[in-house]
């Protein structure tokens, strides 16, 4: 993609205004806490330390809106620490140029480290450094700054109060993400009904997994109705494509395919009424055709063998989904939640909420003695209430020397993280120091539009360069020209400033330069509150914002860190990936022990994890200015498909684990471990820009067609190879 191309598609991004759900009573929550904040400190302070103590409640507001599993008490509670911290340092050093250009160096370049933390706490970090660039030009003394910390930090306090105190959908982004992962199963059955190789897209699952990671503290709140859908959701998944899988499954056309798009209809409607009932905490209304059609006597009639097991094995997993999605305060006697359906279900599968026969999980169960049953996921042991231990997360406390070590992980050599934290911190600098030597005054709005700004990524540091651009010229004109021709007093400029705090929270997620039309008037309010900045000109703030912006965009330009280069890395890393997850599942054919294998679910996790950061890398790639490097978007789109190809063939194998205890394959502990050697072989030739070859798992493969008898095992095993072929002959044509 060329320069020009690239600066026009970032642009549009940047400028692009979402239609999205608004929250506007989180957002009015953000704002009262705001107003409480502002005119307190009005009332007892005055407007200087009003203006500090609104920046906390201000930033610690943003910080509870981030796609954090975190309570939203503790980021508030964290970002307004953080901010008091840096704000300190920077009364502290503020008098002495040298001194405070030295500790914002620093401050930047720790910011810049922080995002290997994810992107919640990179947002927080470069948030603080921009608010202190702001908050140290108020008037004040060192003997006070303690004071306008302390301010600061009260502000986060009260946010984390009203969240406490006023609490507004308890669970909510967990519920979506369990209810996301839900929805995302019943689009995949439904698709399959029409391609019965459709692809699925694991993130909705990886999200869920991640959102039902809790703290010791929020283990003991946590709604009953979270534990245990998503696990069940995971084991779907492999039943779903193996039922519509024709190479392994009912034939293509014909009366048995028919009965398996009943199926699959059915279960895709009995999944969007448990995601619906999960995200708003509801009874689950299961529509009667999709009962009737799992619960039809005649599908042992018509479907054989391995599909009548999956057609058994998916009626008893959607009743377990069923039945844990049920909203319920307390647990009934001789049951686990979260693990299977309990006693007096018929499945031996589920959770057991004491839900008999004639219950909703019951009435999924397809009235036949040869369901198999399934053991549960056997890496969470049972926690209090026979409910399956939580994954936990730790505290903010045991999270810090993590997060350090993260950040000494990315100084090294070729880290994206450390250039970034290179690039911010140079730039943001030199913003400073030009504000000070042009003649405008106030000129940290150009290092503050520069560290808002850049992201580790390109596409994202150029279009919000962009969206910050415009959102600030159309801000600061209209605040500036109320501020300049209606004069508002103090509690007038603090209440316009409340009112774009407001509008802030309500839109941030619609677009960024939505957003920043509001954080800019925000600021021209606050500043306009106790007189500072009033003198300084609309085209000043225009000018200087503009600088900075140029200045993150240049600095991308000179200091790169481009990831088209590194997409055959993240190819090898998805190929070895996959290899170890389709190694893990045949080695359980040689060694049974159930379907629940924790090595296999490890594997899986990892292969889904490299899946996801490759089209992520792939997805930032497409909108480089730069050549390809070896592998053209066409070669790394096929080679995509092809991998994605080996892991369904992998995820049908794995849908058909042997039970423990049943009688093992020897032959498979040589193609686990073949598919393991050969893929990590390829994988370092993927790398080394070769083109991998499969001939000892070609060799193994026709042993294994002489050698198994099942017809599941021996297309499976050649749909594997199929695949690889599949991935030489993309890189081929690279």
């Amino acid at each position: 993609m060329s320069w020009l191309r690239a600066l026009r598609e970032t642009a549009r991004s940047g400028l692009t205004v979402e239609r999205r759900r608004l929250a506007p009573a989180v957002a009015a929550r953000g704002a009262l806490g705001l107003a409480l904040v502002i005119g307190f400190s009005l009332a007892l302070f005055g407007p200087a330390v009003a203006a500090s103590s609104a920046f906390g409640a201000f930033q610690a507001a943003i910080a509870t809106f981030q796609r954090s599993w975190r309570p939203r008490p503790t980021l508030a509670l964290a970002s307004g620490g953080s901010l008091a911290v840096s704000t300190f340092l920077g009364y502290l050093t503020g008098a002495h140029t040298v001194l405070f250009l030295a500790l914002l160096l620093l401050w930047t370049f720790l910011s810049g480290l922080v995002w290997a933390a994810g992107p919640t706490a990179g947002i927080i970090a470069s948030s603080n450094v921009a608010i202190m660039l702001v908050t140290i030009t108020l008037p004040t003394s060192v003997a006070t700054a303690a004071g306008h910390a302390a301010m600061i930090f009260a502000g986060g306090v009260v946010q984390a109060a009203l969240v406490v105190l006023l609490p507004v959908r308890p669970w909510g982004a967990q519920r979506d993400a369990l209810a996301d992962a839900l929805a995302a199963e019943a689009d995949y059955a439904r698709r399959l009904r029409h391609d019965p190789v459709a692809p699925f897209d694991p993130v909705p699952l990886m999200t869920a997994r991640s959102a039902a990671a809790v703290t010791p503290r929020q283990a003991r709140r946590r709604p009953a109705e979270l534990h245990g859908p998503r696990r069940l959701a995971e084991r779907i998944r492999p039943v779903l494509a193996s039922l519509a899988d024709p190479a392994v499954g009912a034939p293509a056309e014909g009366p048995q395919r028919d009965r398996v798009r009943e199926l699959l209809a059915a279960a895709g409607e009995i999944l969007d009424a448990a995601a619906r009932a999960i995200r708003h905490g509801e009874p689950v209304r299961l529509p009667p055709a999709a009962v009737a059609a799992l619960r039809t006597p005649d599908t042992g009639s018509i479907l054989t063998d391995r599909s009548h097991r999956a057609a058994l094995r998916l009626a008893a997993l959607l009743g377990d989904v069923v039945e844990t999605a049920e909203p319920r305060t307390e647990t009934g006697s001789g049951a686990e939640p979260g693990t299977g359906m309990g006693p007096g279900t018929g499945s031996g599968t589920g959770t057991g909420s004491g839900v008999g026969t004639e219950g909703r999980a019951g009435a999924l169960s397809a009235p036949s003695s040869e369901a198999a049953p399934e053991p549960p996921e056997p890496a969470d042991p049972p926690g209090p209430l026979g409910l399956p231990a939580p994954r936990t997360r730790p505290t903010l406390l045991r999270l810090a020397p993590l997060v350090l070590a993260q950040m000494r992980a990315e100084v090294r050599p070729g880290s994206a993280i450390l250039r970034h934290a290179i690039r911010v911190s140079a730039v943001t600098a030199a913003g400073y120091l030009l504000g000070l030597v042009l003649p405008f005054g106030h000129g940290y709005w150009a290092p503050m539009a520069s560290v808002m700004v850049m992201r580790p990524d390109f596409s994202q540091t150029y279009s919000r360069s962009v969206a910050r651009f415009g959102g600030t010229l159309v801000g600061v004109a209209l605040a500036s020209g109320v501020v300049q021709t209606a004069h508002p007093g103090t509690y007038l400029s603090a209440g316009l400033a409340v009112l774009c705090a407001f509008g802030m929270y309500l839109l941030m997620r619609t677009g960024y330069a939505v957003s920043q039309v509001c954080v800019a008037a925000y600021v021209v309010f606050l500043l306009g509150m106790e007189g500072s900045g009033v003198t300084q000109t609309v085209r000043d703030r225009v000018l200087l914002t503009l600088l900075g912006g140029l200045l993150a965009m240049l600095s991308y330009a000179l200091y790169p860190a481009w990831e088209t280069p590194r997409l055959r890395g993240r190819l090898a890393d998805w190929l070895a990936a996959s290899g170890r997850y389709a190694a893990a599942v045949a080695a359980r054919y040689a060694a049974p022990a159930g379907p629940g294998s924790p090595d296999v679910r490890e594997a899986l996790l990892s292969a889904r994890a490299a899946r996801v950061a490759w089209h992520d890398a792939l997805g930032r790639a497409v909108h480089e200015p730069v050549r390809h490097r070896g592998l053209s978007h066409a070669a790394a789109e096929d080679a995509g498909h092809a991998l994605a190809e080996f892991g369904r063939a992998a995820m049908l194998l794995e849908a058909h684990l042997p039970e423990r205890g049943a009688p093992p394959l020897p032959a498979a502990a040589g193609l686990a471990e073949v598919l393991r050697e050969a893929t990590e072989r390829g994988a370092k030739a993927v790398r080394e820009r070769g083109e991998p070859v499969w001939d000892d798992l070609r060799e193994t493969v026709a042993a294994w067609d002489t050698e198994v008898t099942d017809p599941l095992l021996r297309k499976a095993a050649r749909l594997l190879l199929d695949a690889l072929d599949e991935l030489s002959a993309a890189l081929a044509d690279a």
